[in-house]
Formats: C-alpha cells, structure tokens, sequence
C-alpha cells in the first residue's frame, strides 16, 4: 500500500468537498453510522433518527472482514467499505460519521469520503482533534464536529447542538452501543 500516493490522492479529492449551509428546517431524517471491530471482523451500525426529534426509526448492522488494517489519518481505507455496504438501498437526509471530516491533516477524513461517495450532507464526529489538521472543528461536549461534505460548519454545529445528548449526538451514541453489541440492530 502506497501512503505517500494515497495522501495525495486525499489532497486532491479534499478540494471536491462542497460546504454550503443547509436549511435545517427541511431536514427530516438524520443517520449515523459506527463501525466495532473484533479480530478480523468489522461490525457496522446504522441508525435513522427523526429530525428534530430524534427518535429512533430503524437499526440495522452488518459483518464484514476486515481487509485492511487500522492506519492513523487514513482511517477512511478501513472503514469506506462497511460503512457502504450498510448504506445500501438507505434513504435519509443527512449522515453523521464517526471519523473526521475536513479537520484532518489533508483535509480529507472518513467523513469528507463518505459524504463524497454517497453524494448527501455529512457530518464528521471524533472523540479528538487530529494534530496538523487543515480543517476547523468545533467541540460540543464530548465531540468534535467537523464538515463531512454538502454542509457548512455553522449547519454542522447547529445540527448537532440540536441532536446532542449527554456530550455526544445521540444517533451516534445509539450506533456505537449496537456496533459493540448491545442491542439487535434489527428494528
């Protein structure tokens, strides 16, 4: 695996991310995705939650292997492919990842791929900056919160201000439990 080659790949695809403020008001569903990993299995939660609400509407979880390993500032190598193979056939209106977004080194984290990939507003959510991050985050309690792609960081904050539930977004919060497996994911 070539890094210095991905890296400049990153570079490049960090100047396709769109930003641009979203209405919030026409935001109707929000959708968060974690992956767990175990030896050399990756299982990855899907929730959709109401929006503004934030009621649970569906989980759903999937096993994968893992095929490439864990990789600092190139996280979104190991997980793009469990985290799109979840996404299948889901319909929502804004997604929130846990992994970087723009603050990253090369501007391009997991959530910037993501958001690129599947063409709708993503949210970057970490549990800690990155050093050398291009960027801007913005901490809400436990979470710093970076743009994924299709929205503005001002959306972005509001969007999980709204959302945040004892430090963190509660979609997220409800993913990363059922990716480590607690509950079915099968509602």
């Amino acid at each position: 695996m070539n890094l210095k080659k991905i890296a400049e790949i990153q570079r490049k695809l960090s100047k396709r991310i769109v930003e641009k403020p979203q209405d919030i008001s026409k935001i109707k569903t929000i959708a968060a995705v974690d992956v767990s990993y175990k030896g050399n299995k990756a299982k990855a939660a899907f929730v959709l939650c109401s929006f503004p609400s934030c009621e649970v509407l569906k989980t759903k979880t999937i096993e994968t292997e893992v095929t490439v390993p864990y990789i600092p500032t190139y996280f979104f190598l190991r997980e793009t492919r469990p985290i799109l193979l979840l996404l299948k056939e889901e319909q929502f209106d804004l997604l929130v990842v846990e992994g970087h977004g723009k603050a990253h080194p090369r501007g391009y984290g997991l959530a910037s791929h993501i958001g690129l990939l599947i063409g709708k507003p993503t949210i970057g959510i970490a549990k800690r900056p990155l050093p050398n991050s291009i960027g801007e985050c913005v901490k809400i309690g436990k979470a710093y919160v970076s743009v994924g792609n299709l929205i503005d960081l001002n959306s972005a904050e509001e969007i999980v201000r709204i959302i945040n539930e004892g430090g963190y977004p509660k979609p997220l919060k409800i993913a990363d439990k059922i990716s480590k497996g607690a509950g079915d994911g099968g509602t």
